[in-house]
């Protein structure tokens, strides 16, 4: 089951404060990206954080789950968390903060 655009676009307005916040459709689903880098995806309308150290100690009952058949295990963000715009931004923030940038594309000859 593809993600609806409406839970991304509710994501990207509950998390429109930080302002540098995106999402890229990516195979039926999408990823969110926060000062350029992607700190979450989101799956089957389920939210799925990178994991980080700040990540961890700050979501208080942490669950684990792949956010897709085959990928490592991410944070996954109960809905009940998606409307506590402050929470959600202070999760993304301390992410990002961890994430390292993104490596420069090569340019195609």
């Amino acid at each position: 089951m593809a993600t609806k655009q409406s839970t991304v676009d509710f994501l990207l307005d509950q998390l429109s404060a930080l302002g540098d916040m995106s999402a890229r459709k990516m195979f039926g689903e999408y990823a969110l990206y926060y000062t350029g880098k992607v700190v979450a995806f989101v799956c089957d309308d389920n939210l799925y954080i990178k994991p980080t150290t700040a990540g961890r100690q700050f979501i208080k009952d942490l669950q684990e789950a792949p956010a897709y058949p085959g990928s490592k295990l991410y944070f996954l963000i109960s809905t009940d968390y998606w409307d506590d715009k402050e929470w959600l931004a202070e999760l993304i923030t301390r992410t990002a903060a961890e994430l390292p940038l993104p490596k420069p594309k090569k340019k195609k000859n």
